[in-house]
């Protein structure tokens, strides 16, 4: 329902990293965000400091907002295994994010766009709800009527010319 809509150089400058994809921004000013950003005189993160940022990493790759974070990882720590890697699994079985790897969208805000006009079709219906939890052997198309749409028409002409893909691809991920 709610994404963030901020500065995307400033959270990329903010972890170092290209968090939104290639940025021009952190190219020319790798250090953090504000007015003490360029001081090198910032001292040992704590173990807190370190968890903290990495869960708010995860957070803003995979464009989740805390709440639903949240109730992510109780799913993640009431199954059986590494809490870290269940987590990360189900963050990738979203919808939108695995739209995203099937390389329609350019970034995983597009491909949230995509679930949310309704151009995705799972198991032949159509979903408009990019935090949907795929399961192994679900089937992920692009609508029939989509399929026109300039955006699409590239994705589908690129992955066609690198793997012969049709525009319907099948999961099968290893986790249940």
């Amino acid at each position: 329902m709610a994404r963030y809509t901020g500065p995307k150089s400033k959270i990329a400058r903010k972890f170092r990293e290209p968090i939104f994809g290639p940025d021009k921004n952190l190219d020319k000013r790798n250090y953090p965000p504000g007015q003490h950003g360029p001081n090198k005189r910032r001292g040992k993160q704590s173990e807190y400091s370190t968890q903290l940022t990495e869960k708010q990493k995860a957070k803003y790759t995979y464009g989740i907002l805390e709440r639903q974070f949240e109730n992510l990882y109780k799913k993640a720590s009431a199954r059986p295994g590494v809490t870290g890697e269940i987590l990360l699994a189900l963050c990738e079985a979203r919808l939108d994010n695995t739209v995203f790897r099937l390389g329609l969208a350019a970034s995983r805000m597009g491909a949230r766009q995509l679930v949310g006009h309704s151009h995705i079709t799972v198991n032949g219906q159509v979903v408009n709800i990019p935090s949907y939890q795929l399961r192994p052997g679900d089937k992920v198309a692009v609508r029939e009527r989509s399929k026109s749409l300039p955006t699409i028409t590239m994705a589908l002409a690129s992955r066609k010319k690198l793997t012969g893909w049709t525009g319907t691809n099948q999961i099968n991920k290893g986790y249940s």
